[in-house]
C-alpha cells in the first residue's frame, strides 16, 4: 500500500508549503512509504484529488487545499486531521496501515485486542472473557489490572484455609488488646 500525498509545488501560500512540510517530514521520519503527487504541474492529478476527497470533508468553496492524504483509493484526510492523528499518536491508524511491532500505536492496539478476545498464547485466541467495567473514579487501565489482579489474589486467599488461622489469630489478639484498653480505662 502506497500513501499518496497531494501537494501543491508552486503554491503561493506559506501557511501550505509547511503543512505539506509537516507531513512529508513525518512520513519520512516513521520510514513510511509515500507518493507525493503534485496538483500545480499535473490536471489529472488535481481533478483526481478534488474529485475523491469526500463531499462532507470538502471546505464550503468545494475546492479542498493540500496536502490531502489518502492510501491507494482510500480517503484518510487532511492536514487538520492528520495532525490530529500525530498528536493521539494514531498515525498509523490514521493512514490505514499496521503500525510496527513496539511502537506506541502496536502496543495500545494489542492491549485493545487482548480485552476484547482475550489472551493469546501460540497464536491463538484463549477461551477467557474480560468483562468490561466503566472507570468511574477515573483510574487508568494500569491501575485497573492492579485491582483486578489484587481482587483475584484475594479470592484465591479466601479458599486458602491456611491463611485463615493466621487472621483468626490477628482478630482475636485485636480483641484481647481492645478488652485490656477498655479495663485500663474503667479501673483509672
Amino acid at each position: 500500500m502506497v500513501i499518496k500525498v497531494f501537494l501543491a509545488s508552486s503554491s503561493g501560500s506559506t501557511a501550505i508549503k509547511k503543512k505539506q512540510q509537516d507531513v512529508l517530514g513525518f512520513l519520512e521520519a516513521l520510514k513510511v512509504d509515500y507518493a507525493p503527487l503534485d496538483i500545480a504541474c499535473n490536471e489529472d492529478n488535481r481533478m483526481w484529488m478534488r474529485e475523491n476527497v469526500p463531499v462532507e470533508k470538502k471546505p464550503t468553496n468545494g475546492i479542498p487545499l493540500p496536502p490531502q492524504i489518502f492510501n491507494e483509493e482510500s480517503y484518510c484526510g487532511d492536514y487538520e486531521t492528520f495532525f490530529d492523528a500525530k498528536e493521539d499518536n494514531a498515525v498509523y491508524a490514521f493512514l490505514g496501515l499496521p503500525p510496527p511491532p513496539g511502537s506506541k500505536e502496536a502496543k495500545e492496539a494489542e492491549k485493545a485486542f487482548i480485552l476484547e478476545n482475550g489472551p493469546v498464547k501460540n497464536g491463538t485466541v484463549e477461551n477467557e472473557t474480560v468483562e468490561s467495567e466503566t472507570v468511574e473514579n477515573g483510574t487508568d487501565d494500569a491501575e485497573d489490572e492492579e485491582n483486578l489482579e489484587a481482587e483475584e489474589v484475594e479470592e484465591e486467599n479466601l479458599d486458602d484455609d491456611s491463611l485463615k488461622a493466621p487472621v483468626k489469630q490477628e482478630e482475636a489478639q485485636e480483641e484481647v488488646e481492645d478488652d485490656e484498653a477498655k479495663q485500663e480505662e474503667e479501673d483509672e
